[in-house]
């Protein structure tokens, strides 16, 4: 019997555990999940007779390496600047481990070490990153099979409230961590654009946004994520004219998050003071100048240079951001833990609400001297509030690739990320039986 290490249980693994333990009888193992607090976990494992459950704290060096040495594999869905704890006992203990997250600077140090050791650490396997690495490279290889030229790629993904449940001001409800929400795009954003390197800083980056169509369900705005540029060489497109990742919003919200930005709202770098006894009129007001005449609401119209009765005005009022009668109630956090706070009481999922995810790939290539454009596009709806479209898409791809590499059906070692296809075919293949699939629509430009 082999035993499965599952560090953290937060609302992404719900789906996860459920497979795992779905598939326990058949591929004989154990699901064993660890999180800070214990009792959610027992929630989620349900008494399964194959599912075990302990309280875990992955500083506690001497339980974490005991726990990964009892184990077969490990997944880790701790939060992303904690993983490397957990990869450095796996290499101790000549373990492989699965994560949804980004290969971080710490991680990508330890592939030296983690093949010596014999120990696979499979990274980016949720659904962005993952589903989008593994779709793409699928489209990508189909046209390089045919003999045609891939000359510009781009990928889009968005965690979003489905449109039936879509009625704030803001098109927008939280479907996965605040704080990743709150703080997303603060690195700035590099990419390349017909042959030329793009970098748009984070104070500009909610301002350069692109519209898109996704049949059925209407217009979306997306704004660049993180580093494009990384993923030329691991898709094997090092000479490609045009790369860009972006992330997708309804239209309208990038224009409006970006006034808490310019606000200074996001600034994770220091502690305000008294930020307990603010309430948050105050702090919306500790961003402006001082002014005991006019207003907090023509300060900030003023200052980003909006109109009071302007729809942004009103959307910022609707956050509560000019309440004085709330407060924000704990002490020492940075404004982006203040906003996060503020939003976390707007923007959660209403009873009965559903989430949304929604992925787009747009290839542009050269076949036979035309000149053609493919669109791949995956829409996920939740099943409800605990197996989200957010949990179902970073879930599954984690689950089956934990599957086949017990099964060994994937041997690669050191640090990878899913662009393979002794990954990708398999895990794509398994999750079109839970219907996640891509249409795919294919038009002639000249």
């Amino acid at each position: 019997m082999k035993k499965i290490l599952l560090l953290g249980a937060g609302l992404s693994a719900s789906t996860l555990i459920r497979y795992l333990l779905e598939n326990a009888q058949e591929n004989d193992w154990i699901l064993r999940v660890g999180d800070f607090t214990e009792e959610p976990v027992k929630k989620k494992l349900n008494g399964h007779a194959r599912g075990e459950s302990l309280q875990f704290d992955v500083h506690n060096a001497i339980q974490l390496d005991q726990e990964v040495k009892e184990s077969d594999l490990v997944i880790s869905l701790l939060p992303a600047k904690l993983h490397y704890l957990v990869a450095q006992s796996c290499i101790r203990n000549k373990k492989s481990m699965v994560t949804a997250s980004y290969v971080s600077k710490e991680i990508q140090k330890m592939d030296k070490d983690a093949k010596a050791n014999g120990v696979l650490l499979m990274n980016e396997v949720g659904v962005d990153p993952g589903i989008d690495h593994m779709s793409a490279m699928q489209v990508i290889n189909r046209i390089k099979g045919d003999g045609d030229k891939l000359i510009s790629f781009e990928s889009a993904t968005g965690g979003l409230v489905a449109p039936s449940y879509d009625n704030n001001p803001w098109r927008y409800k939280f479907t996965w961590a605040p704080r990743n929400v709150v703080l997303a795009g603060q690195g700035g954003a590099r990419f390349y654009h017909n042959g030329k390197f793009k970098y748009i800083p984070y104070h500009k980056l909610f301002e350069r946004t692109e519209t898109i169509e996704i049949p059925g369900y209407g217009q979306f705005e997306v704004y660049a994520n993180r580093d494009s540029l990384q993923y030329r060489e691991a898709y094997g497109l090092s000479d490609l004219m045009t790369m860009f990742r972006g992330t997708i919003r309804r239209p309208g919200f990038c224009e409006a998050w970006n006034l808490l930005v310019q606000l200074g709202a996001t600034d994770d770098s220091y502690v305000m003071d008294d930020s307990e006894n603010m309430t948050y009129r105050v702090f919306t007001n500790s961003f402006l100048a001082y002014n005991i005449v006019d207003p907090v609401e023509s300060k900030i119209a003023r200052y980003l240079g909006i109109s009071e009765d302007s729809p942004l005005m009103k959307k910022l009022e609707w956050l509560g951001l000019f309440d004085d009668t709330k407060k924000i109630g704990i002490h020492g956090l940075t404004p982006a833990q203040c906003l996060q706070h503020i939003l976390e009481q707007k923007w959660q999922l209403d009873p009965g609400d559903k989430d949304m995810i929604v992925m787009e790939h747009q290839f542009d290539y050269l076949h036979i001297g035309s000149h053609r454009k493919r669109f791949s596009t995956m829409v996920v709806i939740g099943e409800d509030q605990v197996h989200t479209a957010m949990s179902i898409t970073v879930g599954l791809p984690v689950a089956i690739t934990a599957k086949l590499i017990l099964q060994g059906k994937i041997g690669l070692k050191g640090v990878q990320i899913p662009v393979l296809s002794e990954v990708y075919d398999p895990v794509m293949k398994e999750l079109g039986n839970y219907g996640i699939k891509f249409e795919e629509r294919d038009f002639k430009l000249s």
